[in-house]
């Protein structure tokens, strides 16, 4: 990732401010020293993490380096960042963020404590006033021949990230998942050739009835593996060994939420069993926030930079909350000893 030497254009006012000027130029103050911790360099991450170090809040960024949008070859329906790859969002992400002091560090974190301790892999414990959860999901894709090595190319699973540049293609959806159905219905307004794979799916008559009246070919027989020739997508092979001719495939995966720093530390879950929060991204223990995929599976990039935003702006009014109530004591007990 590239960095950028440009600085903000306010800087300290006083001597007085030297601390802050410290932060703004990217030396940390000491490793007990941060208001945020920020677990995940995704987009909900980096967009929390750019919130608040503009906010002038001693940020730090743990890059676990696996983001889940890794293998596609571009990213959509982000305005302004429309077919710019997930790499790039990312380097200019850290570009960003390095103009503010912001603090990125590359590993991972073994685990939280109860205070707020946050414990890197083979490295020191950060201590911090609050933390950001923000580690993403991983997708588990169907044991089927030719899913993995054409995952994010011409094996997909979203219609609105990529449903646009296979538009009017022979398009293929696998019965792998109860979600496929929905799958196969939504896919048909961006071609008129879907064809559905029940696979070891076992619709029901309502369901066929929706799938037929929708234009949607129903092809019976297992799924045995894609066909893949010159470092191409061609088909679906059957069991049988018939292949029917496909130019894209769709998938929905299970998607398994990286969550296990916050499930550990006793967040409260849902009967889905995933972690609750609030609008804001807060969680059911004090000083904790989860924002991204790591709690919406729905959420798209452009979505989780939304909710970053949103955790951060709590996060911050949250920390200000503390730093008044801390100051009116301070006064008071000032008052107090003067009598």
């Amino acid at each position: 990732m590239s960095e950028t030497n440009n600085r903000p254009e306010t800087g300290p006012e006083s001597d007085t401010d030297e601390a802050a000027a410290a932060h703004r130029e990217g030396v940390p103050a000491g490793e007990t020293d941060r208001d945020v911790v920020v677990i995940g360099a995704g987009a909900a991450g980096l967009n929390a993490a750019l919130v608040l170090a503009r906010a002038r809040r001693r940020v730090t960024v743990i890059d676990g380096g696996a983001p889940r949008n890794a293998p596609a070859h571009r990213m959509h329906g982000f305005l302004s960042r429309d077919g710019m790859t997930p790499a790039a969002l990312l380097e200019v992400g850290r570009a960003e963020l390095a103009t503010y002091g912001a603090e990125i560090i590359t590993g991972h974190v073994a685990g939280l404590t109860p205070d707020l301790g946050v414990r890197l892999a083979g490295g020191p414990e950060l201590r911090a006033r609050r933390v950001l959860v923000a580690t993403g999901l991983r997708d588990e894709l169907p044991e089927i021949p030719g899913i993995r090595e054409r995952w994010g190319r011409d094996l997909l699973h979203c219609p609105y990230c990529h449903g646009y540049e296979v538009r009017d293609q022979p398009l293929g959806v696998l019965g792998t998942h109860p979600g496929a159905i929905h799958q196969a219905l939504l896919l048909r307004q961006w071609s008129d050739d879907v064809v559905f794979f029940p696979h070891d799916l076992a619709p029901t008559d309502d369901e066929r009835e929706r799938l037929a009246a929708r234009g949607v070919r129903s092809v019976e027989g297992t799924v045995k593996r894609l066909v893949i020739e010159d470092d191409r997508l061609r088909g679906v092979e059957l069991a049988e060994g018939r292949v029917v001719p496909r130019a894209a495939v769709y998938v929905v995966p299970r998607m398994v939420p990286r969550d296990a720093l916050l499930t550990e530390l006793g967040c409260a879950r849902n009967e889905d069993g995933r972690v609750i929060t609030d609008p804001s991204g807060r969680t059911s223990v004090p000083g904790v926030w989860a924002a991204g995929n790591v709690v919406d599976p729905r959420a798209q990039v452009v979505t989780a930079a939304g909710m970053g935003t949103s955790a951060a702006f709590t996060l911050n009014l949250d920390l200000v909350e503390e730093e008044v109530e801390r100051a009116v004591a301070d006064r008071r007990a000032r008052a107090g000893a003067g009598r």
